[in-house]
Parts: structure tokens; sequence; C-alpha cells
């Protein structure tokens, strides 16, 4: 099955009211026409907002199943859930968290990237859909999403094909990660697996080595 780039979401860091005060967040984004530049540590054009927990070389990208929207849809009846609804840079068609693997490689437009890890929201999810219990909800549906790490700089727009490069031989999907970190998993080898994996986000690696 082809895997695409239905579309391309950025945005810079706002100022929103939170429980204890107002809060920066850059989970607000908003769809880009034309071509972009994937760089480093972002796109143009798009900013994290709490760098100790959001950014760098491993969470530059964030890609979302276009799959998951009509399960949200029928979970938040009545929310207007626009692609990149759930901050992500990247919504896509044809990925899943049961089917890549943690150190799979892809070709979009002029970029070259490496998945690296799942999602895991923080509180700023629930404020931007106004609910105390959507982070919950978001970990209770294993339908994370997926970061990048961009391998290779270049232009990437809406209707980009995905193209596969590398499979990697440990063959950990981001849904085997998620049950590891929940706890639904203690599968020793598997863990081992992982840990095996060159593209492993330091923040998992530790946390898995912390488990044995």
């Amino acid at each position: 099955m082809s895997s695409t780039l239905i579309s391309l979401q950025v945005g810079l860091p706002r100022i929103v009211p939170g429980h204890d005060g107002n809060v920066t967040t850059g989970i607000f984004k908003h769809p880009v026409e034309g071509r972009v530049e994937m760089r480093t540590l972002n796109l143009d054009g798009d900013r994290q907002a709490d760098l100790t927990v959001h950014g760098g070389q491993d969470k530059a990208v964030y890609g979302y199943p276009s799959e998951h929207y009509p399960y949200w849809k029928k979970q938040l009846p009545g929310v207007g859930l626009p692609w990149g609804s759930f901050g992500e840079n990247l919504t896509t068609s044809g990925l899943d968290e049961k089917t890549v693997h943690i150190g799979d490689r892809f070709a979009m437009g002029g970029a070259e990237v490496v998945i690296t890890q799942p999602r895991l929201p923080c509180f700023k999810l629930n404020l931007k859909f106004g609910r105390e219990d959507m982070v919950k909800r978001f970990l209770a549906s294993h339908r994370s999403g997926f970061y990048f790490r961009v391998l290779r700089e270049g232009e990437v727009g809406a209707g980009d094909e995905i193209v596969s490069l590398h499979q990697d031989e440990n063959r950990v999907s981001v849904r085997d990660i998620v049950g590891l970190y929940l706890g639904e998993n203690t599968s020793r080898e598997l863990r081992e697996r992982a840990l095996r994996v060159e593209y492993l986000a330091k923040v998992w690696r530790d946390d898995l080595t912390e488990q044995g």
C-alpha cells in the first residue's frame, strides 16, 4: 500500500489560559499551502514552546495518521477536527503504529526521515481540546502517532509520496514500544530488541534501560 503526505501543518508558540495561569504552547498548527523546507529541528515556520520536553533532533517533526480521524470524530461528536488537530506537522495516509517500526526510514519530497519514538501527550492536549480527559483518552486509544528525526533536509508538501527506504531489522513497532511503556507488554525479549534500535530516542532508551 502506498503512503502519502495528506496535509502539512506548522505553528508558532502562543499563550493560552491554563488552570494555574497562562501557558505557552506550540500545539496549535495550521495547514500550509505549497512546499516547505524540512530542517534538522523543525519545518520552516514551525516552533516548539518548551524545548525541555519538545523539539530536538528526535522530535523534529510529528506525524499522525489520517486514518485515526474517523475514530476521533465518533469519540468527540460536535468537535471540529481539521487536519493538524492533534498538533501534528504531517498528516499521513498509509502509515500505522502497528506496521511502522522505530528506526524505519522514509523519503518524502526532498527530505529523508527516520521514526524515533511515539508521542506521549502532555497536559497541553487537554488545553487544546478544552477537556480534562483528553490525555487519558489519547493514551488509551493507542493512536499515538510518531516522531521523525530528519536525516536529510529538503522541501516537502501535501501530496508527496512517502517512500519506504529501510525497515529496521529489529522490528519493534511504534505500538510495541507504547505497550512496553504502559506495562501492557512485559516481554524482556522485546525490550532488548528495542534497545538495539540505532535511532531509538535517548529518552526512551534511558527508560527501557531503567526497566531492566
